[in-house]
């Protein structure tokens, strides 16, 4: 089922690895999450779309169509669609797990408004204080 979590389309794909797999879209104009790391997780995007830009470790560079970007644990990451377009990704997690993160806050794409009630500031504010639950560390 699609979801969208804090203003992004998420659609999650059945695999049967030690991954999870999603596939995103990110409105024009949509920021990401905020800076953080994950302890465990190994991250890939792979942009099939559009261009999204990436800040790791303190390096901002732009990912386009046919691109990706690989986050080791303990990089620290965020993305954000600055471009006027939007853009369309696919997302790793290895080993699974971070797949909760994305059901425990998503809000159907079929409910009204949803990337608007996705981004909810209360909805942030859980986000904020419950993040290292799902391996995802805030630098700010």
């Amino acid at each position: 089922m699609t979801q969208c979590v804090l203003g992004h389309k998420i659609m999650p794909q059945s695999v049967t690895g030690n991954f999870d797999l999603v596939i995103g879209e990110t409105p024009s104009g949509t920021p990401g999450p905020p800076p953080h790391y994950h302890n465990i997780y190994h991250e890939v995007f792979l942009v099939i779309e559009g261009e999204m830009e990436f800040m790791v470790n303190g390096k901002s560079m732009v990912i386009k169509k046919g691109d990706s970007v690989n986050l080791p644990p303990s990089s620290v990451h965020t993305f954000a669609n600055k471009s006027n377009s939007h853009c369309k990704w696919v997302n790793i997690h290895s080993p699974k797990g971070f797949l909760s993160f994305f059901e425990d806050f998503g809000i159907p794409d079929t409910e009204k408004d949803a990337l608007q009630k996705s981004t909810d500031p209360e909805i942030i504010k859980k986000v904020m204080e419950t993040a290292s639950k799902y391996d995802m560390i805030i630098t700010i």
